[in-house]
């Protein structure tokens, strides 16, 4: 059975990637940063991507996310996006290009807001959804971009990290492509995450938003970890706002250490951010809640001390913001972890509750799966 290397503690829930338990992430952080730093070294080298984001001397600072990388000659920012030549910013992608692709997924899609959305429910009918009910024959065009500040190690969609096969698209594609199918009713740009590629994503929905037909619905929505530059945020954030879009929030921890442990940077941006739209958004549009939050229970490592430390932030700025507690599946440099037990789900569902009057479970299909019981 895996052994915490700090304390001896043992525990199936100790992942071999980091090698040291949460209470010792949380209270021996200083101990366990070496270990951490390896974790995340030891799985991005094979992407060819730096293990932390860069902090180069005299290097040219990027300040599209809140790394702020200050990247050197001849070195990558963290997303992999950008580098320096010439003593100078360049990136390979643009705000009319993007390492991106897109499908159709049909209504009612897995969506994390799928339960209250308007795709989902026909919730702000008729202005912001074709039907009063689900939209059942239409799609989502669900935008996966290639690219990520965060470097999560139980990241369900790493193949973002492989960017020299990842395929290009323009804005002129894109719209094309929407405007010629009459049953895609919303964007949603996810990862990855979009914060890399902000730029591009604030100009396409600009576009379609301005070329679809009056009558047409095109609701852009964001899923992001939150970290982005603040004025990016706040322009995507009002595009979806108009839209009848939803933004949603990863929020993976509280603690800045687990953050740390678990994506590799810190995530304290994402809380201004969300706390900064909430105030300057949230009231302009009630009939369809625009901001939602959703945290990924990683068995070990986000238990109810993270969901009711999440929990509380969103209640004090308004308990009726929803909030979706996802099953977690193991995956990437996580594979060692069990699928969230029964207990952890009920457990962190009760202290969420305890604060938010809309709390939801995602992904509940795994526990049937796996332990033939729901939460």
């Amino acid at each position: 059975m895996p052994r915490c290397i700090l304390c001896g503690s043992s525990s199936k829930i100790i992942s071999s990637i980091l090698g040291v338990c949460v209470d010792c992430i949380r209270g021996r952080f200083d101990e366990a940063l070496e270990y951490i730093v390896e974790a995340h070294r030891s799985t991005r080298i094979r992407y060819k991507l730096p293990g932390s984001p860069p902090r180069s001397k005299g290097g040219v600072e990027c300040n599209i996310c809140s790394n702020k990388c200050s990247i050197g000659e001849g070195e990558y920012g963290f997303c992999g996006l950008r580098y320096c030549k010439y003593g100078r910013l360049q990136s390979i992608v643009s705000a009319s290009k993007a390492l991106l692709y897109g499908y159709l997924d049909p209504h009612v899609t897995n969506c994390c807001a799928s339960w209250f959305c308007p795709g989902g429910t026909g919730m702000g009918y008729p202005k912001y959804a074709y039907k009063p009910t689900a939209e059942y024959g239409y799609y989502n065009y669900a935008l996966f971009f290639y690219g990520c500040n965060f470097d999560c190690l139980f990241c369900q969609n790493y193949s973002h990290r492989i960017l020299e096969d990842a395929p290009l698209m323009t804005i002129d594609e894109l719209v094309e492509v929407t405007l010629s199918n009459p049953r895609i009713s919303c964007w949603c740009f996810f990862g990855g995450s979009p914060e890399p590629q902000l730029p591009f994503a604030i100009r396409a929905s600009s576009r379609v938003l301005e070329e679809k037909p009056r009558d047409r619905v095109i609701r852009i929505c964001f899923e992001w970890n939150g970290c982005g530059n603040p004025k990016l945020v706040e322009e995507a954030c009002r595009l979806s706002l108009v839209s009848g879009g939803i933004v949603k929030f990863d929020l993976k921890a509280f603690s800045r250490e687990l953050s740390y442990a678990l994506s590799g940077v810190d995530n304290r941006e994402a809380y201004r951010n969300f706390e900064h739209l909430y105030y300057k958004f949230y009231s302009d549009r009630v009939e369809v809640p625009l901001l939602m939050a959703t945290t990924l229970l990683v068995p070990g490592y986000v238990d109810e001390y993270e969901v009711e430390s999440i929990a509380r932030f969103l209640a004090d700025l308004n308990p009726d913001i929803p909030y979706s507690l996802l099953v977690f599946h193991p995956d990437y440099a996580m594979r060692d972890l069990p699928v969230t037990p029964p207990k952890h789900v009920r457990r962190c569902y009760e202290v969420a509750s305890k604060h938010l009057r809309r709390v939801h479970i995602g992904n509940l299909t795994l526990l049937h799966m796996v332990y033939g019981v729901e939460a």
